[in-house]
């Protein structure tokens, strides 16, 4: 069952530095559960019962919450190898934070979280490190939680675009990019309209400071891009 996508997982984060046959063994013994959606299905909904981390095994997913106002909120877009719900597994709270829906026809792994820090019957090897690398990845979805926060506080649409861009760029370090959301997205994550950003954008082309076609971006002139900061 779990053969079939041994070295998708090895990929994962949560996996890292276990050794193929090591995950196939510990694979069998937490048993986790693999389901398939289709695209726009939602996949987990805030509120219901929580039912372990998510691991994508191929496609697309989107992660949003609902503000006060009851507008949507990008989160995350997660490709295949990335993880969610880690920030759940072990705290005192049974529910979804978020809702998870597919943006693509999808194959998601739940892994239960109590089978993780549960005493293992076979004594898996790679079950300390298993251990090892949730810790790392809850604290470093920790601080990307708190730099959305940051971004929710930024009062400027314009400031916005430009601390998105220049993170963009410092990823990629090159002038010309592609982002990982579609312009609805990317409103939603930096929580503006679609036409307040589109207007903003293109004002920003206008004055030279950056380029765009789509989700292509180029930086044209960083120094003022960092200005709006």
């Amino acid at each position: 069952m779990y053969t079939k996508w041994l070295n998708t997982l090895k990929k994962v984060k949560l996996f890292e530095n276990i050794e193929v046959d090591e995950l196939n063994r510990m694979l069998i013994c937490l048993k986790p559960k693999i389901e398939s959606y289709q695209k726009k299905e939602y996949i987990t909904l805030a509120e219901n019962e929580y039912t372990g981390i998510g691991i994508v095994l191929q496609g697309e997913v989107i992660v949003t919450k609902e503000n006060a106002a009851g507008d949507r909120v990008i989160m995350a877009k997660l490709k295949e190898n990335s993880i969610f719900g880690e920030m759940t597994a072990f705290s005192n709270n049974n529910k979804w934070p978020a809702t998870v829906n597919a943006s693509t026809d999808c194959t998601i792994l739940f892994l239960p979280s109590d089978k993780i820090v549960g005493n293992c019957p076979r004594m898996c090897i790679g079950h300390k490190i298993l251990i090892k690398n949730m810790l790392k990845l809850v604290s470093q979805k920790g601080l990307a939680l708190n730099r959305k926060i940051e971004y929710l506080s930024m009062k400027s649409i314009r400031t916005k675009i430009s601390v998105y861009l220049l993170e963009q760029y410092n990823i990629v370090r090159k002038n010309k990019f592609m982002i990982p959301l579609k312009r609805n997205e990317l409103a939603d994550f930096l929580n503006v309209s679609r036409p307040s950003l589109s207007r903003e954008i293109i004002k920003m082309k206008d004055e030279g400071i950056i380029d765009f076609y789509k989700s292509s971006f180029e930086i044209i002139d960083i120094e003022a891009l960092k200005l709006n900061i």
